[in-house]
């Protein structure tokens, strides 16, 4: 796939990722909502692009739930912004959605290898 191809056709993400994606980004250290961004796109190899108007709304989500904490702080630029992390409860969901993302891809491998018939 070019480097094209991979822009036009960005992963869409499954219903409920985003918020896993965000603890997953998380548990690398505190960071603000571009950064958070920033890293998921990266991290991704460019084949996740979260948009502020639904990475905002998963955070507060977060924060609701008691899974990430913030406060206000000064980025590297010298800019106020609000800096997220893993609250311990967010560590603990962050724990279990990894494994229930290990068991989905184990499934979808399973799906995906030729049967004896195919081969």
């Amino acid at each position: 796939m070019s480097k094209g191809e991979r822009f036009t056709n960005r992963i869409d993400l499954l219903q409920g990722t985003l918020d896993f994606i965000i603890l997953q980004t998380l548990r690398w250290g505190p960071q603000h909502g571009y950064g958070i961004s920033q890293a998921i796109n990266a991290h991704s190899k460019e084949a996740f692009k979260v948009e502020t108007g639904s990475l905002y709304p998963a955070l507060h989500r977060l924060e609701k739930r008691g899974w990430v904490a913030s406060e206000w702080g000064t980025t590297d630029n010298n800019q106020r912004a609000r800096f997220y992390k893993l609250s311990p409860a967010g560590r603990r969901q962050l724990t279990t959605e990894q494994s229930r993302w290990t068991q989905f891809v184990d499934a979808m491998a399973s799906l995906m290898k030729p049967r004896d018939r195919e081969a």
